[in-house]
């Protein structure tokens, strides 16, 4: 352990953190992977020569690195290696395909695209549609690029130099990645977090987890989730602890890699827990070396049972998102009794109201807008790239205003409520209802849908998608055709688990769907059930 306390506001930023690290840690563990181990000063190396690539193929201070990657060590120290010479990195969901990842990729403006083999046929089908300046490869041996695509392959820059790359004065406030939001209100809005927040958040877990000299923080989240590098990548990196990497989450093997990894500290998002939760209980469920773990979202009866049952000293939840995380922490270690479902305590250097559409203070029990004010700079997002009409939006005076609604009681304790903006929170992810029936519509024989969250019988705090779709004229189609094509054409999560035909929506005056009277909707039995039906998603 080497825990970097970062008084000085010119030592908070990713790339001076690494150089910090590898010189006081050298030879400490970093990066755990399957079959290897780097140390800190590998690491650094590593990515220094990958930053004097980049920075041979023209990436300059303020340009942006778009990754299109699985979660690989090739993918943190691209990351890092982006930040040391000022760049910003942008990740895309591994997920996407066809119009959603040509669009992400455009949006960025990126100057270097970079893409693993095993996604390449996915970008071959969208790459006379990209905007980019150059194209970096990982693992490009095997494979054979059209001859007017003309790419780098990463492993040349292991022959690089491994000296410092001259850093540029990057201010603490600098973006240091931009996150696209699943746009829940239409466009995905590209999220610009600075370098502070990533280590004002890996500061603040390191103090709520009371680091120890033989954590070790595993992760399994996907790189293109906000979560895994708060709680996972930059944690470690600040407390100069080792983090074990997997590629992906398995409930069946879970255990086995918390074991064999020896990992002390994780994160859970979605049903993931819940999977874990569900399993079969074993006689040594509680013999792991696991000590703490986010959790989120638990539900509340569950929180002191899944600590007891796993042998758990600490399992932390709250409430944030990628414009703004932590906003509230709440953490459960037996010492505490929170009232039932309270969020927990508002995170240092933030302040919290709940307000109406009128910008007024609601009062205890009435539900308002969670809404916060910074106390301290750069602890929150820079706004949304290329976007300032909608961070004008974000805002009502000096208070942002996250879209989400709140109680909060007599006590001072805050409750969530609902989702102010039409989202819906399904495996994990919070998924655009408006790019949902963007999908269904491109169908030649769907005239109009409405999607909507319908609550899940699974985890109570998540919601399946339903879609009701109004055919054209004639148009002859059964539910499980439409289902096929939007796995065909879309990212797999926008398949509709419900599907029902409807001669009419409910509309407003002004055209648009009161998709509160179809929440009221009962399902009935005549409804087309994705669950039930022989039908096998296509990941």
């Amino acid at each position: 352990m080497n825990v970097l306390h970062l008084e000085d506001v010119q030592d908070r930023n990713i790339g001076r953190v690494l150089q910090l690290q590898s010189r006081q840690a050298a030879d400490k563990p970093c990066l755990l992977t399957n079959n290897k181990t780097f140390t800190f000063q590998e690491v650094n190396n590593i990515v220094n020569r990958y930053a004097l690539g980049m920075k041979q193929l023209g990436l300059s201070e303020g340009a942006r690195v778009s990754i299109f990657m699985p979660s690989c060590p090739e993918f943190i120290f691209l990351a890092h290696a982006a930040n040391k010479l000022g760049a910003i990195w942008v990740p895309v969901n591994t997920d996407y395909k066809e119009a959603w990842l040509s669009g992400i990729i455009n949006d960025t403006k990126a100057h270097l695209l970079i893409i693993d083999s095993s996604l390449l046929s996915r970008f071959l089908e969208v790459a006379a549609d990209l905007e980019y300046t150059h194209l970096l490869i990982r693992n490009a041996g095997g494979d054979s690029l059209p001859a007017e695509i003309v790419a780098t392959d990463i492993a040349s820059f292991e022959k690089l130099s491994a000296e410092e790359p001259d850093i540029p004065d990057i201010y603490y406030g600098d973006t240091s990645a931009i996150l696209w939001t699943s746009g829940t209100t239409g466009k995905s809005k590209g999220v610009m977090v600075p370098h502070n927040v990533w280590i004002r958040s890996a500061l603040n877990t390191h103090k709520l987890f009371g680091t120890r000299q033989d954590d070790i923080v595993y992760n399994c989240l996907p790189l293109y989730n906000a979560a895994a590098w708060v709680a996972n990548i930059y944690r470690a990196l600040v407390a100069g602890i080792p983090l074990a990497l997997d590629p992906s989450f398995s409930a069946s093997e879970f255990w086995g890699r918390i074991r064999h990894y020896k990992a002390t500290e994780t994160i859970t998002l979605g049903a993931m827990h819940m999977f874990l939760w569900n399993a079969p209980e074993k006689n040594d469920d509680a013999g792991n070396p696991l000590r703490n773990a986010v959790v989120i979202p638990l539900p509340e009866e569950l929180v002191e049972p899944f600590r007891q049952r796993f042998g758990l000293e600490i399992i932390q939840c709250g409430y944030g998102q990628s414009e703004a995380n932590p906003i509230i922490e709440r953490t459960d270690d037996g010492s505490r009794t929170w009232p039932p479902n309270a969020l927990g305590d508002v995170s240092d250097g933030i302040e919290i109201v709940l307000l109406d559409d009128e910008g007024n203070e609601a009062g205890v029990g009435v539900p308002g807008e969670f809404c916060l004010k910074t106390l301290m700079p750069h602890i929150i997002f820079n706004g949304y790239f290329d976007n300032p009409e909608a961070t004008r939006q974000a805002y009502h005076g000096e208070w942002y205003r996250t879209g989400d609604l709140g109680v909060k009681d007599d006590a001072g304790n805050f409750f969530f409520v609902d989702r102010k903006s039409d989202f819906i929170r399904y495996m994990g992810r919070n998924i655009s209802s408006l790019q949902v029936e963007a999908a269904i519509r491109q169908h030649p024989a769907v005239e109009s849908v409405a999607c909507f969250g319908v609550p899940s019988d699974k985890l109570a705090s998540e919601a399946e998608i339903k879609a009701n779709i109004i055919l054209r004229q004639g148009a002859r189609v059964s539910e499980h055709e439409i289902a096929r094509f939007v796995n065909d054409t879309a990212p797999y999560f926008f398949v509709p688990r419900y599907i029902e035909f409807v001669k009419d929506l409910p509309y407003t005056p002004t055209n648009k769907v009161q998709k509160y009277k179809l929440r009221k909707q009962s399902l009935s039995s005549s409804v087309w059930d994705r669950l039930h039906e022989d039908f096998t998603l296509d990941k």
